[in-house]
């Protein structure tokens, strides 16, 4: 099974780029963040018509998380299940032939220190809970996405640079390892031991062009999946040409049982 994520920085914009992308790498599952479109308005059609099952979870504007498959799947969760009063749509999860897959948009956090930080800090905080209580850990799960934390300065183009700043500091990095701790495999680094690979670039001070990365998009699975794990890369050339996102996809292929 060929497993992808990508935060497409709103589906509509850059539809094109995905259907050819599709066409093109043929992954079984694709888990999507940042679609920016509320669900009556999310693209299923097109989609579909590439072989592809749709399970979305979006809003206007902002956020939004989506599942897409060759094989059936069966809806298992939409958000946190305790959500503050202002729910944002940034976790949807489904059973996929067997695997628990999940879709998750981590908050940016916008400044350390500063109320959205602390913000993504507790909802890292309550993700680590809900999975706690989720037997799918002893089984087959993948939890994929945009993190919006390099793990560790191999995760970074200039870690002195980028020391203490948003997506780096301490504390997104001790929470993030919290989630790890329950027994997820990072399968990026079962095959790619770093510095990089990059998976996003500034849009601002040609930062691609440059060379400024960092590795913030991640495929986490369970030990008895990673050990199935074959293969794992990153998409670069996704990230050039015409109205690119700002991530590209990392796709991870996994042996049968």
């Amino acid at each position: 099974m060929r497993i992808a994520t990508w935060n497409v920085n709103s589906i509509r914009a850059r539809l094109p780029r995905l259907l050819s992308w599709l066409e093109r790498e043929s992954p079984d599952v694709v888990c999507l963040q940042e679609t920016k479109v509320v669900d009556e308005l999310f693209p299923s059609s097109e989609i579909e018509s590439r072989g592809y099952s749709c399970l979305v979870y979006g809003q206007p504007t902002y956020n939004g998380v989506a599942i897409l498959s060759r094989h059936p799947i069966k809806p298992l969760l939409r958000g946190l299940p305790i959500e503050p009063d202002h729910v944002e749509c940034r976790l949807l999860a489904g059973v996929i032939a067997g695997v628990s897959v999940f879709s998750v948009y981590v908050p940016n956090g916008k400044e350390v220190g500063s109320p959205a930080y602390e913000h993504k800090i507790a909802w890292l905080e309550r993700f680590r809970g809900l999975l706690d209580v989720t037997p799918s850990l002893q089984n087959d799960m993948v939890i994929c996405g945009d993190f919006n934390v390099a793990p560790e300065d191999r995760d970074v183009h200039n870690p002195e640079r980028w020391r203490g700043r948003l997506l780096c500091s301490d504390e997104e990095r001790r929470a993030l390892s919290e989630v790890m701790d329950l027994g997820l495999v990072d399968v990026t680094r079962l095959h790619h031991p770093g510095p990089g690979p990059f998976t996003w670039w500034d849009y601002r001070g040609g930062a691609f062009h440059r060379g400024w990365g960092l590795r913030i998009d991640h495929i986490y699975a369970s030990l008895r999946l990673a050990e199935r794990c074959v293969k794992a890369e990153t998409h670069r050339e996704e990230r050039k040409g015409e109205r690119p996102s700002d991530h590209v996809p990392v796709v991870a292929d996994f042996k049968a049982r």
